[in-house]
């Protein structure tokens, strides 16, 4: 799934490891998902949305392959 959040997380000046102890999941998971090697959780893609304040389709863009 594309996604934005690299760039998100950029705009808030946030580090991987930042952002994963706000959202409560490894800088690993974080880096994954930025990479597009792992698809988040509903529960984490809203928690991710509520921090930046936006909506969920604003930061994944669901793409057919």
């Amino acid at each position: 799934m594309k996604n934005k959040l690299k760039v998100l997380r950029a705009e808030h000046n946030l580090t991987q490891e930042q952002l994963a102890k706000a959202v409560e999941v490894s800088r690993q998971t974080i880096n994954a998902i930025e990479k597009e090697k792992f698809d988040p959780s509903l529960m984490l893609a809203i928690k991710l949305a509520r921090l930046f304040k936006t909506e969920i389709e604003s930061i994944f863009i669901y793409a057919k392959e």
